[in-house]
């Protein structure tokens, strides 16, 4: 069955509140929470409130950027964060992006193989700490000694883990150790350091899948696959609103509306998508942004039923 979460920050106590209350009662799996120090609201924080008007719906990062983070004081917040809300905190990670968020932390930017190492490094660290185990390590990524993270201990045996990446080598891992792989559909930061070229093409999508699947061989279990969804409009004329966007991505009308990263059509069209979705590329995850919540409300009591 396809799941939806709701990304958003908080702008003030009331309306981020209420959201948690709104995404919980449509039914949406998760309140995600993104992750980018001095132009969002820091997640945990914001998290950690929603939990204490909410019972039900998980709360989790979406995503953090590990280049800027340190792995025991991560740790030490997911624990919280499931404590508070009685085991309900997930964890997003990714290699981060953004310029500015290393340079404002005293850093500067590593290149994507330095980034995709760090975000491995450090994902590895922090899943050992809520493990339960000490850890020491001493690379050129990272360095930590002797961390352990005897209180708080999470509520849940094991926090769902979300990487999020367009990266071929992260994408192999998170294949391998994820329990979810956040499908972005980002290609190379643009120069503003924030919006990317899209990687929406289906031999593209395709390509991202296979190193999933590659990082997967001999599990189990494989991850979940999941989509951030860029743009969600209901509208009787589905064409018209593609035909208006598709070129911004180099792609046509129907190319558009078959990529995961649009929902765009009647509530039965949205319905039908997200099954083909399922059957075309896998993807059962759905997330999308807060303005998505009231015209994705029927949706997903459709879906439920």
């Amino acid at each position: 069955m396809a799941s939806f979460s709701l990304q958003s920050t908080p702008a003030d106590a009331t309306g981020w509140l209420d959201l948690a209350c709104r995404a919980e009662a449509a039914g949406f799996d998760a309140l995600l929470a993104a992750d980018h120090a001095g132009s969002c609201g820091d997640p945990f924080v914001a998290l950690a409130a929603a939990a204490s008007v909410t019972t039900t719906i998980g709360l989790g990062s979406y995503v953090l950027n590990l280049g800027v983070r340190e792995p025991m004081l991560l740790a030490t917040a997911v624990a919280t964060l499931d404590v508070v809300s009685g085991g309900r905190a997930r964890l997003g990670v990714g290699a981060g992006h953004t310029p500015a968020e290393w340079r404002a932390v005293g850093r500067e930017r590593p290149d994507v193989a330095g980034r995709v190492r760090r975000c491995v490094a450090v994902t590895e660290v922090v899943r050992a700490l809520l493990d339960g185990k000490e850890v020491t390590v001493d690379s050129p990524e990272l360095t930590v000694r002797a961390a352990r993270l005897d209180s708080p201990r999470p509520v849940q045996e094991r926090v769902p883990l979300t990487v999020g990446t367009s990266n071929s080598t992260l994408l192999r891992w998170a294949g391998a150790h994820a329990d979810v792989v956040g499908l972005a559909g980002f290609g190379r930061t643009l120069d503003d350091g924030h919006r990317h070229e899209a990687r929406w093409r289906a031999d593209q999508i395709e390509a991202q899948l296979a190193c999933v699947v590659e990082g997967a061989a001999g599990r189990a279990r494989p991850p979940a696959l999941e989509a951030l969804v860029q743009t969600v409009t209901v509208t009787d004329d589905a064409e018209a609103v593609a035909a208006q966007r598709a070129a911004a991505v180099g792609l046509t009308g129907p190319e558009l509306l078959a990529t995961p990263f649009v929902l765009i059509g009647t509530e039965a069209e949205i319905v039908a998508a997200v099954a083909e979705h399922g059957r075309r590329w896998g993807v059962t995850r759905f997330v999308v942004r807060a303005d998505a919540l009231d015209p994705l409300t029927p949706v997903l009591r459709r879906l439920a039923a």
